[in-house]
C-alpha cells in the first residue's frame, strides 16, 4: 500500500484550480455551465511575444538556462524594477521560476521551519496558507474589515507580530478583494515593521498593472527604503502580459535570499522554461500599450458586473481598486432557503446552490477566509457575464424567504 508523505496532510487542493477543473467536467458530461472561476486573462497573449518564442526555438535557445534565470531577462527584471518601482536590483539579487507561485514556495520553504509564524491578511490567495503550512510554519490570519476595503492596517499588523513572526504576506491589488495600498497607507504599515526587525516581507505584486480609475501603484520598498533589505517583492508575466500558461514568475530581493532560493530550486524544476524566458524577455522589453487597453477592457466589465449585482436582493458588492475580480458580499442571502428546504448559512452552501440551481461557478469566500463573501472573475468577455450574472440573480431570486 502506498504511505503517503504526512507533510502532504498539512495541505489541501487548491480551491480556485479544482474548481475550474469542476466546470470542464461538467461541461464535459454535458451541463451548461458558466464559469467565473478563472484567475486568468482572456486575451491572447500578444503577438510580438509569441514571436520571440518562435524566434528562440528556431535559433536554438532550447536549453538549459541558469537555474535563477537567463543573464538577459534577470537583467531585464531589474530595469524593469528601476523603470517601474524605483527599485534597484543587481542581477545576483532577482530569481526567474516557473510562476510567481514558485517564487513563493521557493522563499517559504528556504525560510520557514517549525515554530516559524507568517502573517496573512485575509481575504487571501488561497495559496499562501498552504504553502506556509507545507513549510512548517504557522499561518496567522489577520481579517479585514469590509468597511475599511480588507486592508490590513496598522494596528492589526501591531497585534499580530510576535517574536516567532517571519513573514508579513502582502498582496496588492489583492486576489480575491481587488484592494490596494495607497504610498501613506504603505508607509505607516512600514513605521511598525521598522520597530520589529526580524519582520521580513513578501509582497506579491503580481497584479500591478490591473489598477482603475487612476489609482497609482506602490509597493512597500519603493516607498519604504529601510526594509528593502528585508523584502522579497515578487511580479511575473501572467496577469498584465496574457501568459499564465508561459509561467514565468520573478522577484527581486537581498542576494543571500536569492541565492538559497536558487539552490532549491536547482533540486526541483532547475530552471524555467527556456523559450518561455524568451517570451518574458520580449514582454518586458517590448511595446506596453496593450496593457492599457486590456486595462480598460477590464474596467468596463467591472463596472458592468458591479452594477448588475448590486441589483439583485441580498447581494452587495464594491468596485474593486484593482485585479479582476469581484469580492461580493452574500451576507444578505443567509437564512433563506432553497427549494428542497436548506437553509444558506454560509458562502460554500451559496456557491452549491448557484450551480445546482442556476449553472453558474464562483469561488465562495471561505477558500479566501471570508465567509460572507464571494469571488468571481470578470476575465471573460461582456456576453458571459451578461448571461452569468442574470444566472446569480437566478439563483439568489428562487431562494425562499
Amino acid at each position: 500500500m502506498l504511505k503517503l508523505a504526512d507533510r502532504l496532510n498539512r495541505i489541501k487542493p487548491s480551491p480556485s484550480s479544482m474548481a475550474g477543473q469542476r466546470v470542464r467536467e461538467l461541461r464535459a458530461a454535458g451541463r451548461d455551465v458558466i464559469g467565473l472561476t478563472a484567475g486568468e486573462p482572456d486575451f491572447a497573449t500578444p503577438a510580438h511575444i509569441c514571436e520571440a518564442a518562435l524566434a528562440a526555438m528556431q535559433s536554438g535557445k532550447t536549453g538549459y538556462t541558469d537555474v535563477g534565470g537567463t543573464s538577459e531577462l534577470r537583467e531585464a527584471v531589474a530595469r524593469k524594477f528601476s523603470r517601474e518601482n524605483a527599485l534597484s536590483y543587481r542581477p545576483s539579487e532577482i530569481i526567474v521560476s516557473t510562476g510567481a507561485k514558485q517564487v513563493i514556495f521557493n522563499a517559504m520553504l528556504c525560510t520557514v521551519q517549525a515554530g516559524d509564524e507568517v502573517i496573512i491578511p485575509a481575504p487571501y490567495w488561497v495559496s499562501y496558507p498552504d504553502i506556509t503550512l507545507f513549510a512548517g510554519g504557522t499561518p496567522v490570519f489577520v481579517p479585514g474589515s469590509p468597511e475599511m476595503g480588507f486592508k490590513l492596517t496598522p494596528q492589526s499588523l501591531e497585534g499580530a507580530i510576535t517574536p516567532r513572526t517571519r513573514w508579513l504576506m502582502l498582496n496588492a491589488p489583492n486576489n480575491p478583494s481587488g484592494a490596494a495600498y495607497s504610498r501613506d497607507e504603505l508607509v505607516a504599515l512600514g513605521e511598525v515593521l521598522s520597530r520589529h526587525p526580524h519582520v521580513w516581507i513578501m509582497t506579491d505584486d503580481i497584479y500591478e498593472h490591473l489598477m482603475y480609475d487612476g489609482t497609482g501603484f506602490f509597493t512597500i520598498a519603493q516607498v519604504c527604503p529601510q526594509l528593502a533589505d528585508r523584502t522579497l517583492t515578487i511580479n511575473g508575466v501572467s496577469k498584465a502580459y496574457a501568459m499564465t500558461g508561459w509561467r514565468i514568475g520573478y522577484a527581486g530581493g537581498p542576494a543571500a535570499l536569492i541565492k538559497a532560493m536558487t539552490k532549491l530550486q536547482s533540486q526541483s524544476t532547475s530552471c524555467a522554461n527556456a523559450v518561455a524566458q524568451a517570451a518574458a524577455l520580449a514582454a518586458l522589453e517590448g511595446p506596453q500599450a496593450f496593457i492599457a487597453a486590456n486595462r480598460d477592457v477590464y474596467r468596463q466589465r467591472r463596472d458592468f458586473v458591479v452594477e448588475a449585482l448590486n441589483r439583485i436582493e441580498g447581494i452587495a458588492c464594491k468596485p474593486p481598486a484593482g485585479a479582476f475580480y469581484l469580492f461580493a458580499s452574500c451576507a444578505g442571502l443567509f437564512g433563506r432557503r432553497t427549494s428542497e428546504g436548506l437553509a444558506i448559512r454560509n458562502s460554500d452552501q451559496w456557491a452549491a446552490w448557484s450551480l445546482d440551481a442556476a449553472n453558474i461557478a464562483f469561488l465562495p469566500g471561505s477558500a479566501y477566509g471570508v465567509d460572507t463573501h464571494f469571488r468571481l472573475s470578470f476575465a471573460t468577455s461582456m456576453e458571459v457575464l451578461a448571461e452569468g450574472t442574470r444566472r446569480i440573480a437566478h439563483a439568489a431570486e428562487t431562494l425562499l424567504a
